[in-house]
């Protein structure tokens, strides 16, 4: 029988309701570009280095220079050897600029203003993640489906806790602050959080560009009602089902519409333009299942033979928008 996951997360939900096909092709078959995406790889050593050097700074307390200088050295050692297309301006030495211009516009502080909040373990509330179980069962084991999610973190703002989310880019445009007021992801993040025993506002969106010649950042509060945590909720649930009514008559839809040339054009659009999809796949993608626990990626081994493990920890942390 085909694979599901018993792990969900906001990136499968927001590709099943992009395309059903799009969703069996990554999360299900688990068919994945050999390349890793520039901007993943570029997200994911960013948040790696904010996370690096906020525990220095609020957990060890050391000075904000030297936790500043702990952030680089960790988007170094992330970034390994990589070289991105030259086409791409996420480089490792702008991304370590647009690091450093990060901090340049949020200093780190210890006077409660935008501080990771303690949490019950005595630890701060740094990369954030929960798992909480789902009324609906696995179609496999029967155990309950969970949903996953982890927050860059849980902080004190304006006198209330928001959860923080860093979103690296390649432009800030006029419209880039509105897209979040209604993004799924943050009011799953906002109801895990409140299953955890957290209640939050909201959240607060840091976007920062990376363009050749210059950085930008905006800054921008998302606030989440408990009506807007139930409705999103109860339309969870709903899709969930109907991922399950797919996966059980073994049937899924084709998207045929913006989907497929949004920001640059869905990863397997030449496979739906093929009558043989399944062949085209098998010559463009590998196979690696994604683990929203461990956020990384692993290298199916009775497909390679390697079982080896990729991190690509931004999948919820960066944007093309």
């Amino acid at each position: 029988m085909q694979f599901f996951p018993s792990v969900l997360d906001s990136s499968m939900l927001s590709a099943y309701k992009s395309c059903g096909t799009l969703f069996k092709y990554q999360y299900l078959d688990c068919w994945a570009s050999p390349d890793p995406s520039p901007h993943l790889h570029a997200g994911g050593a960013f948040a790696h280095a904010l996370e690096v050097t906020r525990r220095c700074f609020y957990e060890n307390q050391t000075s904000a220079e030297f936790a500043i200088y702990q952030g680089l050295k960790a988007l170094e050692e992330f970034w390994g050897d990589y070289v991105p297309p030259p086409y791409i301006a996420k480089t490792l030495d702008r991304m370590k600029g647009a690091f450093e211009f990060y901090y340049a516009n949020y200093p780190l502080l210890r006077d409660g203003n935008f501080e990771p909040i303690l949490l019950p373990s005595g630890r701060r509330a740094i990369e954030f993640g929960f798992a909480h179980p789902l009324p609906i069962a696995h179609p496999v084991s029967g155990d309950p489906l969970i949903y996953a999610g982890r927050a860059d973190a849980i902080v004190n703002f304006a006198g209330a806790q928001y959860l923080c989310d860093e979103k690296t880019t390649s432009s800030l445009g006029p419209t880039w602050s509105r897209q979040w007021d209604l993004r799924a992801q943050f009011t799953g993040y906002a109801w895990g959080a409140k299953l955890s025993g957290i209640d939050v506002a909201g959240t607060i969106v840091r976007g920062v560009s990376i363009l050749k010649t210059k950085f930008e950042t905006q800054q921008v509060p998302v606030y989440t009602a408990p009506w807007m945590i139930e409705r999103w909720y109860e339309e969870l649930l709903e899709t969930i089902e109907l991922m399950l009514f797919d996966y059980r008559r073994g049937y899924y839809r084709h998207a045929l519409d913006h989907a497929c040339t949004d920001f640059g054009g869905c990863q397997y659009r030449d496979a739906c333009l093929s009558q043989d999809p399944v062949a085209h796949l098998q010559v463009k993608f590998t196979h690696r299942r994604w683990d929203p626990l461990t956020r990384t990626s692993v290298e199916l081994p009775n497909v390679s033979g390697t079982g080896s493990t990729t991190s690509e920890r931004s999948h919820e942390s960066t944007t093309a928008a």
